[in-house]
């Protein structure tokens, strides 16, 4: 890749029950030298267990640190309204003097839309749903009053308040794994987490057919034929696996056996653009190989793994 995109790192702090828990997850990633801080947007505890309110902790450690990112990994459109979600997003960049990136997703769990008395209306109405709220988003950003006309979403003459420090507005990430979904991210998104797991049936299935090299590659072709001249700058993420192994193939093996993956050979398991098992070198090396072949810079980890990937955040980002 002629002008490959440095590496970074980001943190998923999903098993901060407290504001101690939570501020000692960001100040150990920021002392680390993870790039961001990153929440889901769940309010039943499965799949991901229990998590704390996206927008408020990230307030909270974005107050508490400096140099930290903070960012949603990834906000369901259908939980906030745009209008509401752009002056929230707006503060927080002011507040915290620009460190702020918006992850957007269209929703996926049933269970969870059913629990709150949300309609759970089909993929094609939740996706019209979230393209018409990234216009909105975006124009309220804008300089100057905003108005719109959709299907889902009415704007009229708007004159949003305050605007985000980072212009035209703060990196939009987008999660995706289907064809529209990524169509939409090549037009409008900053960052683009590719999905490796499958949300279609309005739940989470751990599929390993979207991690294949074959499926990956599919997608990221996908969003460069769609993005066209802008492909060059949109940061490709994807949240891995890292597992420090003397033995990769006996680990690939059982790594297989735990999520029951039957039919498919350690081989297949490390070829996996997620997945990366093995020495400390042989991990670097693997990075920037898959940066050169499919362009992911930017990896997100669990937070139970973050001590585990510092040697890889200390020899790799910014490189």
């Amino acid at each position: 890749m002629a002008h490959a995109r440095p590496f970074r790192f980001g943190v998923f702090g999903e098993n901060a029950r407290s504001r101690e828990a939570l501020l000692d997850t960001a100040h150990r990633a920021e002392d680390t030298g993870f790039s961001t801080f990153l929440i889901r947007d769940h309010f039943i505890e499965e799949p991901f267990g229990h998590q704390l309110a996206p927008l408020a902790a990230l307030a909270t450690v974005a107050g508490a640190t400096s140099r930290l990112r903070v960012g949603s990994l990834v906000l369901s459109n259908d939980y906030r309204h745009p209008v509401m979600l752009a002056k929230e997003i707006a503060t927080l960049d002011v507040l915290s003097s620009g460190r702020v990136e918006l992850g957007l997703g269209a929703g996926f769990s049933q269970a969870e839309y059913d629990g709150a008395g949300i309609p759970f209306d089909p993929p094609r109405v939740r996706v019209d749903r979230l393209e018409e709220s990234i216009h909105v988003l975006k124009g309220l950003f804008s300089e100057g009053p905003l108005t719109f006309s959709g299907t889902h979403y009415a704007v009229t003459r708007l004159d949003a308040f305050p605007k985000p420090v980072q212009r035209p507005h703060p990196p939009l990430l987008i999660g995706a794994a289907g064809k529209r979904m990524l169509s939409i991210a090549a037009r409008e998104a900053d960052i683009i987490g590719f999905q490796t797991v499958s949300t279609a049936n309005g739940m989470m299935t751990n599929d390993p057919g979207g991690r294949l090299p074959q499926a990956v590659t599919q997608r990221v072709e996908q969003v460069r034929q769609i993005a066209g001249e802008r492909f060059g700058r949109i940061e490709l993420s994807m949240v891995a696996t890292v597992v420090f192994a003397e033995q990769p193939r006996q680990e690939a093996e059982r790594f297989a056996r735990e999520r029951g993956w039957e039919g498919l050979s350690a081989e297949q398991i490390l070829k996996m653009p997620s997945v990366f098992i093995g020495s400390t070198d042989h991990i670097v090396d693997e990075m920037r190989a898959r940066r050169e072949q499919y362009g992911f810079s930017y990896y997100v980890v669990l937070d139970r793994a973050m001590a585990q990937a510092a040697p890889l955040v200390s020899r790799l980002a910014g490189t």
